[in-house]
């Protein structure tokens, strides 16, 4: 489009899915060092598999917090302030988590106050987790250009799945080569502290970006709302989206259901099916996954590496075809290959068949996942609210998320020592259920200004 500053509008995005790219980072990073958490704090402290489950799912519990009052921060802070913040608690949190002793405790001696502590400094990272992942997409949403706007989102959950990826390959690279006694002892705090290098990174560089047009409208800052607007869309273009915000922002009291309660409810349950298709059990726990279905430990984090290749595949699938193809007609198809591949390996855990069917049905489940609900769930979160009501609504529907994300994690190894048939079954009902959520409810954004989303709910 004449006078669009792409290069600028490409920097900017990049900056603000570091953010994602350490949520995915900080939530996955567990998986390598599970099993020795399980066998220096949980079995070292002699604590069973609700414990265990407990400390491997904690972070979600900052998540929740962070997800809950991302809201109050992007409103009262800005949306670049609260990034700043969440980069710092990453930090914190990469350093204390591998170092949990810092100060109070005496190194390699498990202790109820020290497990505590790990646990600490996890919900710390959460809450860092819980603002990124509200605050990187709302970031974005609101600095992109209309016509791009679901692509430069997209590229939010790329980046969450790409960190992923990254410490796969990094906690494969501590471990390779270890006896298993040096990874339960040094090689598990060395993958928490490698969190600190992006983090460190995610904060110097937010400096350099802008606060987004529309919470500078927001706060009245008009020629610094209209300066950005221009340098992104040029003059023209900027005048017209300028004066649809300040209009949007001008005629609205900006309580929370002040536009109806279907797009606040919309805005929860794309969240809350989001998690119940069972995406971070697969996540958090798949070189479990493989080990309980024979594999070598070396072998399951290899074929875990394998699982985030196809992820990062898959979720370049959606960030090319989010605005040709649509947001639901992504979501619908996504729902179907889920279900699918969920009910195929409840399936083969019934019989109790083990081998290589078992891992194409998870790749078949993932793949699906990310080229829909992983990156589209988050577009449409970004979309779907009025400017006045955007921090409130995106705090309730990632706050839900975070929930439900938690449920779902913390219950999985009890939910498998009763029936691991039943407990995929269960993801691939969800699934089912989230095609028809989608199919008769959620409204399709693509190409739509955030402005004009405003009039949709109008009406």
């Amino acid at each position: 489009m004449k006078g669009r500053n792409s290069f600028y509008i490409v920097v900017i995005t990049v900056v603000a899915t570091l953010g994602g790219l350490l949520f995915g980072y900080d939530t996955a990073v567990i998986s390598g060092a599970d099993k020795s958490i399980q066998a220096f704090l949980i079995e070292g402290l002699g604590l069973n598999s609700l414990a265990h489950g407990a400390t491997i799912s904690s972070a979600l519990i900052g998540c929740i917090i962070g997800g809950s009052i991302s809201g109050i921060l992007a409103s009262k802070l800005g949306r670049k302030r609260t990034l700043l913040l969440a980069a710092l608690l990453f930090f914190v949190s990469a350093l204390g988590s591998g170092n949990p002793e810092f100060l109070f405790f005496t190194k390699g001696e498990p202790t109820m106050g020290l497990l505590y502590m790990f646990n600490f400094y996890r919900v710390i990272g959460g809450i860092g987790v819980g603002l990124a992942s509200a605050v990187s997409p709302m970031y974005i949403g609101e600095i992109a250009p209309a016509d791009i706007r679901g692509r430069l989102v997209a590229l939010n959950q790329f980046a969450i799945i790409f960190g992923m990826l990254v410490v796969y390959f990094v906690n494969w690279g501590i471990a390779s080569g270890q006896s298993l006694e040096w990874i339960n002892t040094i090689g598990w705090r060395r993958m928490f502290i490698s969190e600190a290098i992006p983090a460190g990174l995610f904060g110097v560089l937010l400096f350099f970006v802008p606060e987004t047009p529309r919470y500078l409208a927001l706060k009245n800052q008009d020629d610094k709302a209209l300066s950005i607007l221009t340098k992104i869309n040029g003059a023209e273009h900027a005048k017209l989206i300028f004066n649809d915000i300040k209009q949007s922002v001008q005629s609205h009291s900006g309580k929370l259901f002040s536009y109806g309660k279907l797009v606040i409810i919309i805005g929860i349950l794309l969240s809350v099916f989001q998690q119940f298709v069972g995406i971070n059990v697969a996540l958090y726990y798949a070189p479990r996954i493989f080990e309980s279905m024979g594999a070598a430990k070396d072998a399951s984090l290899m074929q875990t590496v394998v699982m985030g290749l196809v992820n990062v595949v898959f979720t370049v699938v959606a960030i090319l075809t989010v605005d040709k193809w649509g947001r639901k007609p992504l979501l619908m198809v996504g729902s179907i290959g889920m279900a699918v591949g969920m009910f195929a390996i409840g399936a083969l855990s019934f019989m109790e068949v083990i081998g290589i069917g078992t891992l194409i049905f998870i790749i078949v489940y993932t793949a699906s996942f990310m080229m829909s609900w992983g990156p589209i769930c988050w577009v449409l979160i970004s979309e779907l609210f009025p400017n006045k009501i955007r921090g409130k609504a995106v705090a309730v529907a990632v706050a839900a998320q975070w929930a439900a994300n938690y449920f779902i994690s913390s219950t999985y190894p009890a939910m498998m020592e009763f029936s691991g048939g039943l407990t995929y079954s269960f993801y691939g009902l969800m699934s089912v259920l989230s095609f028809i959520f989608v199919w008769k409810l959620v409204p399709e954004t693509k190409g739509k200004t955030l402005e004009e989303m405003e009039y949709l709910w109008k009406k």
